[in-house]
């Protein structure tokens, strides 16, 4: 999900860290340690280091009881340059200059395009799923080699599966060409053989920034 560079240069324990505060928003020390499987004052340690490096920022959240707001880490603008992303301005000059050679609609006739060819090869991927449970896991696993940061959420009591992405590549280009989402959209619907909704997430508390795929 990472850039691979930094595996290299990076602490695993770092970049643990970093992986879940995308995923979760703001989490105190407590829930990281818990989550990690590591003591409180090892993730503590790592907190604090990536704070005075300036990849993540301390904020203080309200307690529900009575006490003293409790401090709470979340990713720091800096860190967004660890996520795997398409240069934007190389990916946008090339859809621009599609437009001056070729008219208005050539970028998006290209992502179109684009889009068609992934939708043919999730179909190839997913086509192993006997189940859209299953379908969706392997999805999620398709969609982390892209650099996307996505989780599958199955909620057992109801049924309903959800696709919580956390951070997109294209997001410079959905920007641009916002008709691009609904390309992607129809393709995921495609390949998992289902309906989808596309809904974007309500931030509560800490929570991290997503977009939720509701399947059915």
């Amino acid at each position: 999900m990472f850039l691979d560079a930094f595996h290299d240069l990076l602490k695993p324990q770092w970049l643990s860290v970093l992986m879940r505060l995308k995923m979760s928003g703001a989490m105190g020390v407590s829930g990281l340690a818990k989550e990690l499987d590591v003591s409180y004052m090892t993730v503590k340690q790592h907190c604090e280091e990536l704070t005075k490096h300036g990849y993540l920022m301390r904020i203080r959240l309200p307690r529900t009881e009575i006490g003293r707001p409790e401090i709470f880490y979340r990713l720091a603008e800096k860190a967004d340059a660890l996520f795997p992303a398409i240069p934007p301005v190389f990916s946008l000059q090339l859809l621009d200059h599609a437009r001056t050679l070729f008219g208005d609609t050539a970028p998006e006739k290209l992502l179109y395009q684009y889009f068609q060819d992934l939708e043919a090869h999730w179909k190839i991927r997913l086509s192993q799923g006997t189940t859209l449970l299953y379908r969706a896991g392997l999805f999620v696993k398709l969609r982390a080699k892209d650099g996307l940061f996505m989780r599958c959420i199955h909620d057992e009591s109801t049924g309903k599966i959800t696709l919580r992405e956390f951070h997109h590549p294209l997001e410079p280009v959905f920007k641009k060409f916002p008709r691009a989402i609904a390309m992607e959209h129809r393709a995921m619907e495609e390949a998992l053989e289902v309906k989808i909704s596309r809904v974007p997430g309500e931030l509560a508390g800490g929570e991290a920034p997503h977009i939720d795929f509701i399947l059915g």
